[in-house]
């Protein structure tokens, strides 16, 4: 069985024109091309759409999208990972969700908060495994400690200070501005100085950052706090902090 490009991009939401850009960027073949020029589609390619949109939605730019499609050769397995991080996003949106109804329901009956309440769902906890492995469980444990020292207001500013530095990568990178630039350089050094802030991690070696803007760029968990800003924001940021730890830190 196979669709039309018409009845493909109906079906997902999207546009033909979207459906041969994929097809020019040699993300998505046509199954066949017809006698008169229209593109057809068949099973395959349909579930090859979908671990597209599935990634769009974790915040990959098109060129990212290509490499992660390359390096997976088993669909089944791909599928399967990209369920298991829907799965993980939905129960996390589930406890913000919580979260949040908790805090409207306290502010408004004036009862009084408690950080864990407020901050349920923005839990770090949730890369215990990947730091332990990463870095040593005496790396997680610091920053746990660290974390759970904060206050409400202290979890809050840290967050916040995050997300402004976030917003001033794709700002700089929407200018126009090269990643060894000065502006790009000044987002590199705010960024490392709110690592320290975080006491997390093995310190600010150049391997650390460099392994991190790395981790950005190649994991949809973590790049799509830059990408959501802009597509191909998170592989700025890897390429910044890469030339600023080369040339500001050592190991």
């Amino acid at each position: 069985m196979e669709w039309s490009i018409q009845e493909i991009a109906r079906r997902a939401g999207t546009t033909s024109r979207t459906l041969r850009h994929y097809g020019d960027l040699g993300l998505l073949a046509p199954s066949r091309v017809g006698s008169n020029g229209y593109r057809y589609y068949d099973q395959d390619a349909l579930v090859r759409l979908q671990r597209i949109l599935l990634l769009r939605e974790l915040g990959l730019s098109l060129p990212a999208i290509k490499d992660v499609l390359e390096g997976q050769r088993d669909t089944g397995a791909a599928l399967r990972a990209h369920l298991r991080l829907l799965e993980q996003e939905q129960a996390r949106i589930g406890r913000q969700i919580a979260s949040v109804r908790t805090t409207l329901h306290k502010t408004e009956e004036g009862v009084e908060l408690m950080a864990e309440e407020v901050f349920d769902g923005f839990d770090h906890t949730a890369h215990e495994r990947e730091v332990t492995e990463r870095w040593g469980r005496a790396a997680y444990e610091e920053g746990d400690r660290w974390w759970r020292s904060l206050g409400e207001e202290g979890k809050r500013a840290f967050l916040d200070e995050h997300e402004a530095i976030a917003r001033d990568w794709a700002r700089a990178r929407e200018a126009g501005a090269g990643p060894g630039g000065e502006q790009a350089q000044e987002v590199a050094r705010r960024h490392c100085a709110w690592l320290a802030s975080g006491e997390t991690g093995p310190g600010l070696t150049r391997s650390y950052v460099i392994g991190l803007g790395e981790m950005y760029a190649a994991d949809p968990r973590f790049g799509k706090n830059y990408d959501r800003y802009g597509d191909g924001t998170a592989a700025f940021v890897r390429d910044a902090l890469t030339i600023h730890a080369e040339h500001r830190l050592s190991d």
